[in-house]
C-alpha cells in the first residue's frame, strides 16, 4: 500500500512540475532537426540528378530502346548478354585500364613528390602552389590540341627529342601503346598538380610536434618522410587513389579529342577507343540507347569494384 501511494505521489510530483518555456522547447526541436534540413538539399539534388538518371539507365537497359522510338520492346538481359559477346567493348575496356594505369599509377607518386617539395622552406611558396594548378584550370581542349601537336607522327617535338637520341619516330597515333601513353601524359599533366595540393594540405595538418619528437631521436629526412609522412597520409592517399581510379576509368575527352580531325573518336582501329567513348558512340552515332545503357551499367559495376580493390589495397600498403 505505501509503494502504491509513493508512486501516486510521485506521478502528482511530475504532473505538477511546471513545463520548459515554449523557448526551450523550440530550441530542442531545432537542435535535432536543423542537421537535417542542412543536409536535406545536397540528398535532394543527389535524387533528382544522380539517383534517378541511374535507376532510370537501368531501366533503359532493358530494352531494345532507340532515339525516336516510341513503344520500345522488352528485351530484358539481351543488351547484357550482347555486351559481353562484343569484341570491341572488351578491347574498350582493355584501352580503358591501359590508359588508367599508365596515368594514375605515376600521378599519385609524382603527386606526392610535388606535395613534399612544396612542403619545404621554398621562397614565393604561394607562387609555386599557384603553379602547379595552372594545367587544371586551363581549356582542355587546348591541352589537348597541344599535346597532339607534341605527339605528332611527321613533326611533333616528342619524335624530334627521340630522333636526336637516335629513336626512330613513333606513329602515337596508329600505335595502340603509343596512343595510350600520349593520352596518359594528357591525364597526367592536367591531375598531377591538383593531386598535389590535396596531399600537400594533408601534409601541412601533421603536427610538428612529431617531426621534432623524430629529429631529436636522431631521425633523418627520408627516414621521417617514409616512417610519419606517408602513414599519416593514409586518409588521403585512399582518397585520391580512389577518386583517380573513379576518374580514370571514365576517361572521355581526351582521347575523343586526340583523334585527328574527321575521325569518330578511338582511332582507326579503335587503338584508344575507352568503354565511355564507346558508350558515347553506341548512344549518339549509333542510336542505341538501350545498348549504351547495359555499358554504362556495367562500366559502373567495373568502376565499383576496381575503386574498391585499389581502397583495401591501400589501406594496407600505407601503414
Amino acid at each position: 500500500m505505501t509503494a502504491t501511494l509513493s508512486k501516486v505521489d510521485r506521478g502528482r510530483a511530475q504532473e505538477a512540475r511546471p513545463r520548459p518555456p515554449r523557448r526551450y522547447r523550440m530550441s530542442n526541436l531545432d537542435a535535432k532537426v536543423s542537421p537535417y534540413l542542412f543536409v536535406a538539399p545536397f540528398f535532394v539534388l543527389f535524387i533528382a540528378i544522380g539517383l534517378f538518371p541511374l535507376l532510370y539507365t537501368a531501366y533503359v537497359s532493358l530494352f531494345d530502346w532507340e532515339i525516336g522510338a516510341d513503344d520500345p520492346p522488352f528485351v530484358g538481359f539481351e543488351n547484357y548478354s550482347t555486351l559481353f559477346q562484343d569484341d570491341q567493348f572488351w578491347n574498350a575496356l582493355f584501352n580503358t585500364f591501359s590508359i588508367f594505369l599508365l596515368s594514375s599509377a605515376p600521378q599519385i607518386v609524382v603527386a606526392v613528390v610535388i606535395a613534399a617539395l612544396l612542403n619545404a622552406n621554398l621562397r614565393a611558396r604561394t607562387g609555386w602552389r599557384m603553379g602547379v594548378l595552372l594545367p587544371y584550370v586551363a581549356s582542355l581542349v587546348a591541352l589537348t590540341i597541344i599535346f597532339g601537336n607534341l605527339f605528332g607522327p611527321q613533326y611533333g617535338l616528342v619524335n624530334d627529342v627521340l630522333g636526336l637520341l637516335g629513336i626512330s619516330p613513333i606513329d602515337w597515333q596508329a600505335s595502340t601503346f603509343g596512343s595510350h601513353v600520349a593520352i596518359a601524359s594528357m591525364v597526367n599533366w592536367r591531375w598531377t598538380g591538383y593531386n598535389a595540393l590535396i596531399i600537400l594540405a594533408a601534409m601541412q595538418a601533421i603536427p610538428k610536434d612529431v617531426y621534432e619528437a623524430a629529429l631529436v631521436d636522431g631521425a633523418s629526412a627520408l627516414r621521417r618522410f617514409f616512417s610519419i609522412t606517408l602513414p599519416l597520409l593514409k586518409p588521403t592517399l585512399i582518397f585520391v587513389v580512389v577518386t583517380s581510379t573513379i576518374g580514370g576509368l571514365q576517361i572521355f575527352t581526351e582521347p575523343k579529342l586526340f583523334e585527328p580531325s574527321g575521325g569518330s573518336g578511338g582511332g582507326a582501329e579503335h587503338q584508344y577507343q575507352t568503354v565511355v567513348l564507346y558508350l558515347y558512340q553506341s548512344a549518339f552515332q549509333g542510336y542505341d540507347l538501350g545498348y549504351a545503357s547495359a555499358i554504362a551499367w556495367v562500366l559502373f559495376m567495373v568502376v565499383i569494384a576496381v575503386a574498391a580493390l585499389n581502397f583495401f589495397l591501400t589501406r594496407r600498403a600505407v601503414k
